[in-house]
């Protein structure tokens, strides 16, 4: 159910929180400004486009979110994916993707997808995760290092070919402010965790540049004066042809916003002792969406590191999101014009310092040195990130991660034959008194595809046709059609063969559920089920006397 967190804070508000509310809003609100600026000028759009995406889809995320506190805006995970939908799509195609995108999220919430994305591997998550970082940083060394070259290539090893030839061209008046940005912002946390780093090395060089008259680039040098006010909403016009070249990008959107929000508010969950609504988060991220590309923004997720401050600073319900936007807004509205005095190097050295938390490194090398499957999972995704493509990167993540999970439940499926006590105690033991010309077969995992082929093959260790064979199914938890299919096959085999088949202690519902609804108890005869073996072995003696008698 769409039900925003909004809503049960304001039952029992009170003076108190509201301060305390409106000061964590304001100092993430100021927080949020370069943030937002530098995600957007990364991502190769203008740099107002990113303060109108803080505020739009920052206000719309906290009135209707699933999460007390959680925090929306442009975020570092977006960039990538940013920057080549501008490259190919230009901004207009970027617009369309990020309203689609908006649509697709709120779908998901609306069909409960909300949960499920909890169930996309860990290691895929910190390979992508791991490469994106590695691209945000690499993309920032032309600003960092002041230098001068033309536009920077998209392609990795040709970004740092192009890099290595203009080396010689550094400014080191960029570099040095890059590498007072860089220190300011890993040392600063050490004197207080109130104010973050980069904020202070923002206002320092800021400062320095413009009463030291320092030859850097600045934001205004490079994009000119932005704008002090918000642009006229325009829903853009989505056409069947646009729809099929933008519909991939749109769903990468997608997939990357609801794993990020949803990652943030778990997080938050934590910091607080809190527990969100995630359909109603991918809800409310959907409009948030929706509404950024209508004015002219860029995509907008929960963004951890701000959603964190939040919290440090006292914030508990949305009207501290609120207050951030509003924030934002006035500062858009008011002082928006000297932004443009920030210097590019400044920005660049706050990107790499996102970019190293966003690396999760300790992580990346645990999982690494974990099983073989999940560090080949990891290498895959984050290598296609980089050398590739974030969206190709993605889908044969998943697609890899699927089929070595498949190959692990076929691991764990076995079909065995029964036997006595006095035999192979490998195998599954049964009493010694099953009845001559009666065959025991054990099923245990799931009989589904992967597994399928297990079964067929234990069937062929049958020398000789037995009067009666039983296929014991008390340690299968699901099924698909291809299992049933083979059960059926069995079936007709054994009815060929002149042989009786037993299906013995279905104890899963979905099992039992799904043999109804492909006929197949009708086809084996509801007699032939039994819920406890021995009941199926008395079944069997009857089979064998009938028999025996009717062969007299």
């Amino acid at each position: 159910m769409f039900k925003p967190k909004l809503i049960d804070t304001l039952k029992n508000y009170h003076r108190d929180q509201f301060f305390k509310d409106v000061i964590a809003g304001v100092i993430v609100g100021i927080v949020a400004l370069p943030l937002a600026i530098a995600f957007a000028i990364a991502s190769g759009v203008s740099p107002e486009k990113g303060i109108f995406t803080a505020i739009i889809a920052g206000l719309v995320i906290s009135v209707l979110g699933g999460s007390r506190v959680q925090i929306g805006g442009p975020t570092g995970a977006f960039i990538v994916v940013v920057y080549g939908i501008v490259q190919q799509f230009g901004i207009n195609g970027l617009i369309i993707a990020t309203f689609i995108a908006g649509i697709l999220l709120i779908i998901m919430g609306l069909t409960k997808l909300g949960s499920a994305i909890k169930y996309i591997p860990y290691p895929l998550i910190i390979g992508f995760t791991t490469g994106i970082a590695v691209i945000i940083l690499s993309s920032e060394v032309k600003d960092l290092l002041g230098l001068k070259m033309g536009n920077v290539p998209a392609d990795f090893i040709s970004k740092w070919v192009a890099y290595g030839r203009h080396l010689s061209a550094v400014n080191l008046y960029a570099a040095g402010i890059g590498g007072f940005t860089l220190l300011i912002a890993f040392l600063w946390p050490k004197i207080t965790h109130k104010v973050p780093g980069s904020l202070i090395a923002i206002v320092l060089t800021t400062l320095a540049v413009y009463f030291f008259k320092i030859p850097v680039e600045t934001i205004g040098s490079r994009f000119g004066a932005i704008p002090t006010s918000l642009p006229k909403p325009v829903i853009p016009g989505v056409s069947f042809a646009t729809l099929q070249q933008l519909i991939r990008p749109a769903f990468t959107i997608t997939l990357l916003g609801s794993i990020e929000s949803l990652l943030s508010a778990v997080v938050a969950d934590g910091m607080i002792g809190g527990n969100h609504r995630s359909n109603t988060e991918l809800i409310a991220q959907g409009f948030a969406n929706i509404c950024s590309s209508i004015f002219g923004g860029i995509p907008a997720t929960g963004a951890i590191a701000r959603t964190a401050t939040n919290v440090k600073n006292g914030g508990r319900t949305p009207i501290a999101g609120i207050v951030h936007a509003i924030t934002l807004l006035i500062i858009l509205l008011f002082v928006g014009k000297w932004a443009a005095l920030i210097p590019m190097a400044t920005l660049a050295g706050i990107l790499i310092v996102v970019a190293w938390n966003m690396s999760e490194t300790e992580n990346f090398i645990d999982v690494f040195k974990g099983a073989k499957s999940d560090a080949a999972v990891l290498i895959t995704t984050f290598a296609l990130t980089v050398f590739v493509d974030l969206t190709v990167a993605i889908e044969i993540g998943m697609i890899m991660a699927a089929f070595l999970f498949m190959r692990k439940m076929m691991q764990a499926s076995s079909v065995k034959q029964a036997v006595s006590s006095a035999d192979n105690t490998d195998e599954v033991l049964m009493p010694e008194d099953i009845p001559t010309g009666v065959d025991v077969f054990e099923i245990n995992g799931p009989l589904f595809f992967g597994a399928a082929y297990k079964f067929k093959d234990a069937m062929k260790v049958l020398e000789r046709p037995a009067r009666v064979l039983i296929i014991r199914m008390r340690n299968v938890p699901v099924i698909d059609a291809t299992g049933i299919r083979v059960l059926s096959e069995v079936n007709k085999e054994m009815k060929r063969q002149g042989t009786k088949l037993i299906i013995s202690e279905v104890a899963n519902e979905q099992v039992m559920g799904e043999l109804k609804k492909a006929r197949l108890l009708f086809q084996i005869g509801k007699g032939n089920i039994k819920d406890t073996f021995d009941n199926a072995l008395k079944r069997a003696n009857d089979i064998s006397q009938s028999r025996i008698i009717g062969s007299i």
